[in-house]
């Protein structure tokens, strides 16, 4: 049973694939170059003040708009651990499983720490997760989901699978 414990960044209902990469960033040549503009229109420090392993809390439809790969991606280059959310867009989940970011959708933590920006939360994987304690089940994912986010991603996970290396 896999656990980590990460610091809490919190942001609202509906952010959108443009604010957590706008346009205009994506002519940029590598995600490294556009992670630094990660979630500027709302919060234009934010990119610069996560560290490796911090986690996001955010509300409900975290991920709508756009279709863009890009957003989970550059979360996932920004080295946040997990998204925790009421509720994703559906194909950012499915664009973030692919990129290996994990996603946790839980009703009701976000209205519990959205005062307490910085806290410390523990999650265990496909069980849990534990603040100010309080515990908050979460469901498990299917094997096949865990299995792309343990290789880091869709292509990696299948390359691990065929037995291919680079």
């Amino acid at each position: 049973m896999d656990k980590f414990n990460g610091r809490v960044w919190v942001l609202g209902d509906d952010i959108d694939t443009d604010i957590i990469i706008p346009t205009e960033y994506l002519a940029l040549k590598t995600v490294d170059d556009m992670k630094k503009y990660a979630f500027s229109p709302l919060r234009p420090e934010l990119a610069g003040q996560i560290k490796d392993g911090d986690i996001i809390v955010a509300g409900k439809n975290f991920g709508c708009g756009s279709s863009r790969e890009q957003a989970p991606e550059i979360i996932k280059h920004l080295n946040v651990k997990c998204v925790i959310a009421k509720s994703f867009a559906r194909i950012f989940f499915r664009n973030s499983i692919n990129n290996g970011l994990l996603l946790i959708e839980n009703d009701s933590l976000y209205d519990d720490i959205k005062n307490d920006e910085g806290a410390n939360i523990e999650v265990t994987i496909n069980e849990k997760i534990s603040y100010n304690g309080k515990d908050y089940p979460i469901h498990a994912l299917p094997d096949n989901l865990c299995e792309i986010i343990n290789a880091g991603g869709l292509v990696a996970a299948m390359k691990k699978r065929n037995g291919i290396t680079d």
